[in-house]
């Protein structure tokens, strides 16, 4: 996968969704999410939402902004691996930052 791209990936379980993201959370990408999440959010949302975000390389202030939709609509917790994902979640979810475990 080109370091320019994102992978969406949308894993729906009995009662967990799974939103696990890889590459860059940016430009267009971040617009295919927000339609993304436009189109489920209804069935989504109702399940407890779980945001991967331990394959994402950069996020703009775009991408950032639809995680913030995404969170504020499901109280979603995150998967995150390392520093930088971390850091991405503490800015969607503020000091409400939990991480959840490895397995979903």
């Amino acid at each position: 996968m080109s370091r320019q791209m994102l992978r969406i990936t949308l894993e729906e379980k009995n009662e967990v969704v799974v939103l696990k993201l890889e590459g860059r959370l940016a430009g267009p990408w971040a617009a295919e999410l927000g339609r993304l999440w436009e189109e489920k959010a209804s069935t989504v949302a109702q399940k407890e939402v779980s945001l991967d975000l331990r394959g994402t390389t950069f996020a703009d202030a775009d991408g950032i902004r639809i995680l913030k939709t995404i969170y504020s609509q499901t109280d979603a917790t995150f998967l995150t691996g390392t520093p930088w994902a971390q850091y991405i979640a503490t800015e969607v979810a503020g000091s409400s930052f939990q991480e959840a475990g490895a397995e979903v």
